[in-house]
Formats: C-alpha cells, sequence, structure tokens
C-alpha cells in the first residue's frame, strides 16, 4: 500500500541543480510505482475546492528571475481526466482546465523523470481550516487503494524575505520550529499540528500559510509518520520530506 508524501519542493532550481534534496527525490522515485499521482501543491491557492482534469496538462513556469534554461523544462505527463471527475463528485469539488505548477512538476521531474504516470492537481483551499484540510487529506485515503500516490508539496519552513546563500547554517528561528514540526509528527501528535501556528517561529518561517499546509493533507491521507529526508537549502528553506503510511 502506497503511503502519501509531504515534500518540501525548495526553489524551482530544484529541478536543475545538485544538492542533497534533489539526489533523494530521485532515489525516492525508485520506491513507489504508482499507476497516478495528485499532487496538492502551495502554488494552486484558491478559494474553495477544485481539481484539474486536464487531458495534457501544460508545465507552468510560474516563476521569474530565474535562468532561461529553466523555462525550457517540460514535463509532458498525461492527466487522469477520469479520476479527476470522480474526485470532483466525491469532494464536492469544482473540475477545470489547469496545468502543473512548480510545486507539481518540479519534484515529480526528479521522482519520475520519464512522465509516464499520469497526474492530476487538487488545488489548496486556503480559506479553509487546518482540520478541513486535514479531514480533506482523510477522504484521499480511499485513492490508495487504485494505486495512486497522494502528494501534498509545499515547504517545511518558507520565509523568502531571509533568504541567504546557499550552503548558510541554519539559523536558530530555523531549527526551532522545523525539529518542533519533527518531534509531533513523529509523537503522532496531531492536535498541536493542527494548531501549528503556535509553534515555536511559526509566522518567522511561514508569512504566509500557503507552503505548509500541504502537510496537513498528506498527514490526513496517511497515517504514522516517518522522517525520509532533511536538509537546508539557502539557509532558510528545510527540505524535509515526510511519508504517511
Amino acid at each position: 500500500m502506497l503511503p502519501s508524501l509531504f515534500i518540501s519542493h525548495g526553489s524551482p532550481m530544484l529541478a536543475l541543480t545538485p544538492g542533497p534534496a534533489r539526489d533523494f527525490l530521485i532515489e525516492l522515485g525508485t520506491r513507489y510505482q504508482p499507476d497516478a499521482i495528485l499532487v496538492v501543491s502551495a502554488h494552486w491557492a484558491t478559494r474553495g475546492l477544485a481539481v484539474s482534469h486536464s487531458q495534457k496538462p501544460e508545465t507552468i513556469h510560474d516563476f521569474y528571475g530565474f535562468p532561461p534554461i529553466l523555462y525550457q523544462q517540460q514535463y509532458p505527463a498525461q492527466g487522469a481526466p477520469a479520476l479527476a471527475e470522480e474526485l470532483a463528485q466525491t469532494l464536492g469539488a469544482t473540475s477545470v482546465e489547469r496545468g502543473m505548477d512548480h510545486g507539481a512538476w518540479v519534484p515529480l521531474s526528479l521522482l519520475y523523470p520519464n512522465a509516464d504516470i499520469p497526474v492530476l492537481s487538487l488545488s489548496l483551499p486556503l480559506n479553509w481550516s487546518n482540520s478541513e484540510l486535514y479531514a480533506l487529506g482523510q477522504k484521499l485515503k480511499y485513492l490508495k487503494e487504485k494505486n495512486v500516490l497522494v502528494i501534498g508539496s509545499g515547504s517545511l519552513t518558507h520565509n523568502l524575505r531571509a533568504l541567504q546563500q546557499d550552503g548558510s547554517a541554519a539559523p536558530a528561528w530555523v531549527t526551532a520550529f522545523s525539529d518542533w514540526v519533527g518531534e509531533r509528527l513523529a509523537q503522532g501528535d496531531n492536535d498541536a499540528l493542527l494548531n501549528w501556528q503556535q509553534g515555536p517561529q511559526a509566522l518567522a518561517n511561514h508569512p504566509t500559510p500557503e507552503h505548509f499546509l500541504p502537510l496537513l493533507v498528506a498527514m490526513g491521507a496517511g497515517g504514522k509518520a516517518e522522517l525520509l529526508h532533511h536538509s537546508i537549502s539557502h539557509g532558510i528553506l528545510a527540505m524535509d520530506c515526510y511519508a504517511f503510511s
């Protein structure tokens, strides 16, 4: 049975730049062979829930200021329109045409570089409470029986205003929050995680919540948490990845 995953996707340059998180994701893709992938990305935030029924999802380059080669990257995976329509009915979601933002295609390009597994995107409804997002994950559990891999793609810490040179040591306000999340996950303390904004230095690490919230969906879609990877990018981006099995 597949786990659900939370992946910290970091900078879009993760697709091209060698580093511990990139190497880890390349290896991680060899562990699971799903028939389809559902991604809840921090970069498709909506009011209300939406699902993409695109047959051939466009590769969206939703960033700026990066080298031209990054804008040439394509991830030509097929969509999963039949599954999307099923989810729209099951979840009461709006079915729309939408491509894959970089929170989806960047990690997938490392996990499954052949782009030979159908992918559909489920939006992140920012007007929902933490408990509602966790409950959404619980409603996705049945997808495991269909061999569908559920991925929440965000970042364990994400304050881009504090970016440092890559290779910099993480400041105490980053490690305080990332360690706290790790401890709560290890203990199965869902109540604390559903009130994550009360964690140490939570606002410093997430001035806006969208990069943390996919963790709650992945948590709901799985079970016991297992830390699969930890590294730090640009001093302040904790690239932690978790499996919920």
